[in-house]
């Protein structure tokens, strides 16, 4: 890639877009195109770009816009058509989250991008929220020893009534996999970032809001390699204590021979050594802005970087398919009743 900026087209308008669009205002791309099939929407994102055109057709867009990148914006049911359609002109492609309706659709888009030698990237955010960095960085200097497992308690209190998650993403109601499909799914990556790779899963999972289609709670246990375990306790219903119960979402617990590591639902992470009781605040730097401490421009600048200077990338849709196999396993555990060992 020469030093200019790269040449960006986007598919999607919905609420979580607006997260992209700001975090692509502040780097060094151009934004030539814009996709939508809500006419309106697709004119109004592009009126904010001074060299952005509006379209509604997706391939047409690819076909009259000379591209870099293309970020996908959009729910899964296009990811399989949209991502393909890119491979195929050879143009990289970030796809949002939940990658494709299912896994068997996600490994056969992973082959076709692969044989395209083309590239598409998940845009899981969550492991470049800027906590996760920092907790990552004390367990590889040995803050607390020899790892025993990690707990992340879910709580973001936006799951009660008829109502819920009506304001802003409506969709979640009819999500016949909705907890781990959609949610637990960051943190299954996110167990892999700090622990390492999954040898097996336990889960109950439960709906206890009638008033949307899929499971809303649950129970997950996760062994990893080396013998560390992991526990993800979720409850969209239940809230927890923080200015922004979005930040975070819930509270995490890491437990070590040398001590416990716990990170707030403000963003704080508290040290505190084995055989004492007081604890440390360890300060890091992170920008309270955007999405989830502006994880959504940390990933973005990540591609950019990867684009521009060749530097190392994480979330290939090839390595995210190892995400997409955990959730199928915990979705089985869960129906079956069992462990069930990957």
């Amino acid at each position: 890639m020469s030093g200019k900026p790269l040449r960006l087209a986007t598919a999607g308008t919905g609420f979580f877009s607006q997260f992209h669009y700001a975090a692509w205002a502040r780097l060094p791309v151009e934004l030539v195109g814009c996709c939508s099939l809500d006419e309106v929407a697709a004119g109004e994102t592009a009126s904010r770009f001074s060299s952005c055109d509006a379209f509604t057709d997706f391939e047409m867009m690819l076909d009259e816009t000379s591209l870099d990148l293309v970020d996908i914006i959009t729910p899964p049911e296009t990811h399989f058509k949209f991502v393909s359609a890119a491979a195929a002109r050879g143009i990289p492609a970030i796809c949002q989250k939940p990658f494709c309706t299912s896994l068997d659709e996600a490994e056969a888009l992973v082959k076709v991008v692969e044989d395209a030698d083309s590239l598409c990237v998940v845009h899981e955010n969550f492991r470049f929220q800027p906590w996760y960095g920092a907790l990552k960085n004390l367990l590889v200097s040995g803050a607390i020893d020899e790892l025993y497992q990690v707990t992340f308690r879910l709580r973001p209190g936006d799951g009660q009534g008829p109502n819920a998650y009506l304001e802003r993403q409506p969709y979640f109601q009819n999500m016949p996999r909705f907890l781990v499909h959609e949610t637990a799914i960051h943190w299954v990556d996110v167990f892999r970032f700090l622990l390492g790779e999954v040898t097996s899963v336990t889960a109950r999972l439960t709906q206890l809001n009638p008033a949307i289609s899929g499971e809303d709670a649950g129970l997950i246990i996760f062994d990893f390699e080396g013998g560390k375990r992991g526990l993800f306790d979720g409850n969209r219903l239940s809230d927890h204590s923080a200015h922004n119960r979005r930040l975070t979402m819930g509270e995490m617990q890491i437990d070590g021979s040398g001590g416990t590591l716990n990170l707030t639902g403000d963003g704080e992470i508290f040290h505190r050594q084995f055989g004492r009781n007081e604890s440390v605040q360890h300060n890091y730097d992170w920008s309270n802005e955007g999405f989830g401490g502006d994880c959504v421009f940390r990933l973005q600048a990540h591609v950019v970087d990867h684009l521009l200077n060749g530097s190392t990338l994480q979330n290939k849709a090839a390595d995210y398919l190892t995400n997409l196999r955990v959730e199928d396993a915990i979705y089985r555990s869960s129906q079956e009743k069992r462990t069930i060992a990957l």
